[in-house]
């Protein structure tokens, strides 16, 4: 039985007791309060073993929610020191990365000056066997022209 509602009859009895005139004094059955008593002894002790069952859970599960976010809060750390590892490789990778262009830039500025010296050199070989060439050709011309106008 519940204590309050037991609280609340033997209440109720000592109030519908009759009073001494002239005084606070009730006179009451004390057959009824003993009974009343007696039934609350009996759930009191049910009501506290209930009390402390309720509390039991409680801290049950007071201690779950505590390992879990403790759970979590080291995932969130494990997560925060991947982020940062990742982080310092991204900004590494970056840095390399750069470092091979730099270097890829300078080798193919240096192979463009390669071979326009290259070419250059070509083009001034080919000038000159041009010259030679011409000169032939022109020597040829004016000897033709020579024998031709020796010959008229």
């Amino acid at each position: 039985m519940d204590i309050l509602h037991l609280v609340d009859r033997l209440e109720e009895t000592v109030r519908k007791s009759r009073r001494l005139p002239f005084s606070s004094i009730r006179l009451v059955d004390e057959r009824r309060i003993g009974a009343l008593v007696e039934q609350m002894r009996i759930s009191i002790p049910e009501e506290v073993r209930r009390a402390q069952r309720v509390n039991q859970e409680r801290e049950r599960i007071l201690a779950q929610a505590r390992e879990e976010a403790e759970r979590r809060v080291r995932e969130a750390e494990q997560r925060a020191a991947e982020l940062a590892a990742e982080h310092a490789v991204v900004r590494a990778a970056e840095a390399r990365a750069a470092a091979i262009r730099e270097q890829a830039e300078r080798e193919a500025s240096a192979l463009r000056k390669e071979a326009d010296e290259y070419v250059f050199n070509v083009l001034c070989q080919l000038e000159e066997e041009l010259r030679r060439a011409l000169r032939v050709v022109e020597n040829g011309l004016r000897k033709l022209q020579k024998e031709v106008g020796s010959t008229e």
